[in-house]
């Protein structure tokens, strides 16, 4: 049962993520932190900041990560699969339609609506991974953590995964 349940997890949130990775991330979260309870938000938080600082894409490795968890090494195939089945399966379904009508005003416009749906998905987990830090961590390392995260990046242009990297060897080192 258990496979299936990973399966279904990973399927449904990477079926209704349209935009890629980003866009699924919330969707993933809601599965496995709110429907089945595997993991709490802390636990999918750094999931997701260890994620991002490792290669490739992001939806792959949070499902396989979740698979091997709930279910070992066959979990983690099937999550995978789950995480890749629906772009596959709609692509050999839908690539003469896509091609048809890929310039058409109406699909472009459709993909304008729905890019500031994905932005507030991903700012509302965004809120709530800020609330979990403030939470477990406090108050000080979360603002040190953001403030110096953000001019790494937007300042002196750091690569993200090193800006990653550091917040992980912060943490361990002084909080915990």
């Amino acid at each position: 049962m258990i496979y299936w349940e990973i399966f279904k997890a990973n399927f449904i949130a990477n079926i209704l993520g349209y935009g890629g990775g980003p866009a699924t991330i919330p969707l993933l979260e809601h599965e496995v932190v709110h429907k089945y309870e595997w993991f709490t938000v802390s636990e999918f938080s750094e999931m997701v900041a260890l994620g991002n600082g490792l290669p490739g894409p992001i939806a792959t490795k949070l499902s396989g990560y979740i698979g091997f968890e709930m279910g070992g090494v066959l979990g983690s195939f099937i999550g995978v699969f789950a995480a890749v089945a629906p772009s596959m399966i709609l692509m050999i379904a839908l690539l003469g339609l896509l091609l048809k009508f890929k310039d058409s005003p109406k699909v472009k416009r459709l993909t304008q609506y729905i890019r500031p749906t994905i932005a507030v998905l991903l700012g509302v987990m965004t809120f709530n991974f800020f609330m979990n830090a403030y939470e477990t961590s406090g108050i000080y390392h979360t603002v040190i953590i953001a403030v110096l995260s953000f001019f790494a990046l937007e300042r002196f242009r750091i690569s993200p995964v090193l800006v990653v990297l550091g917040a992980l060897i912060y943490g361990a080192v002084l909080i915990g």
